[in-house]
């Protein structure tokens, strides 16, 4: 296949690392340094102890590439839309976009850009951590999940695991996807964005009542809305996944706390704010997640000296 991965962080060097061995790979980023480097010393990948060397191709202009069979999406969600903007050349009438990024909802953006019946979603259970410039440790490694919204009328799925298999990857086609991203959506929603407007860490959150129930509500809202969509959930079992997740992560900072504590804007659009636009396509109120998406934006955009 040729295949385009969006973004040389340490997901998309551990993709297009692998996939490179099978398939004609290149590597977008707007990282000059990033690039250079993968051309002139490959990607390093620490795995189970020991360094691998792989070598996509790299670029941060993708004019005159060819178009691609598939391209993966691997930057952070908020800048989805402009990456896919700025490489629509990558992008034919017979491309796939396949997203494993955090969050749900992804395909509002992607559908911008190529048609339903040509978008991928899913989610990753491989780790990746940056040790240095092109340096990645790869852990945790497990199944790439994988998934359409519409019918697979050309077999794209069984094509994509199979690439994903030989590379090293473990593919798994689901045909509920939806439900797998909204199963780990439930936590993230109740944990995320209340850690951030607190200033807080994980473990805070079952330590404090008043913290725990702003969770709780958040996840009764979330519970609702997934009902409504036809989606499975157990809001008993989901409550007591949140504390257990809290006390068991007592340190652990998520991406929007972290995000706001540095001054970044935070991907809450797919996270929090998916259920406020999944709600409004089934007609549910999600007051406690408007709320908070809108005052997280409100947090991102402060100016310096007005904190």
């Amino acid at each position: 296949m040729k295949i385009a991965v969006i973004g040389a962080g340490a997901m998309g060097s551990i993709y297009g690392g692998h996939l490179s061995l099978q398939n004609e790979v290149y590597l977008v980023d707007t990282n000059q340094d990033v690039v250079r480097n993968v051309n002139e010393n490959g990607i390093k990948l620490e795995e189970n102890g020991e360094d691998h060397i792989y070598h996509p191709k790299a670029v941060t202009d993708t004019a005159g590439l060819p178009e691609m069979d598939l391209v993966i999406l691997f930057v952070k969600a908020l800048f989805s839309r402009a990456a896919l903007a700025g490489n629509r050349s990558l992008i034919g009438k017979n491309t796939y976009v396949l997203t494993l990024q955090n969050g749900s909802g992804h395909e509002d953006i992607l559908k911008e850009f190529v048609p339903m019946e040509r978008i991928i979603i899913g989610t990753t259970e491989d780790q990746g951590t940056v040790l240095g410039m092109g340096h990645i440790r790869h852990g945790g490694s497990g199944g790439t999940n994988l998934g359409m919204l519409c019918p697979d009328t050309e077999g794209m799925l069984p094509r994509l695991k199979e690439t994903l298999d030989l590379c090293g990857f473990r593919g798994k086609i689901h045909e509920n996807i939806q439900q797998l991203i909204w199963n780990k959506l439930f936590v993230n929603v109740a944990l995320s964005a209340v850690t951030a407007v607190l200033n807080v860490k994980m473990g805070y959150i079952a330590e404090n009542p008043n913290a725990l129930a702003m969770s709780q509500q958040l996840l009764h809202e979330a519970v609702t809305v997934a009902h409504a969509m036809g989606l499975e959930a157990d809001e008993e079992h989901l409550r007591q996944e949140i504390i257990d997740t809290s006390r068991r992560v007592p340190e652990g900072v998520t991406s929007i706390c972290a995000d706001l504590s540095q001054g970044r804007k935070t991907e809450v659009d797919t996270i929090s704010g998916s259920v406020v636009r999944a709600a409004a396509k089934v007609g549910i109120p999600v007051p406690a997640h408007e709320f908070l998406v809108n005052t997280i934006h409100a947090m991102e955009n402060r100016q310096k000296g007005n904190t």
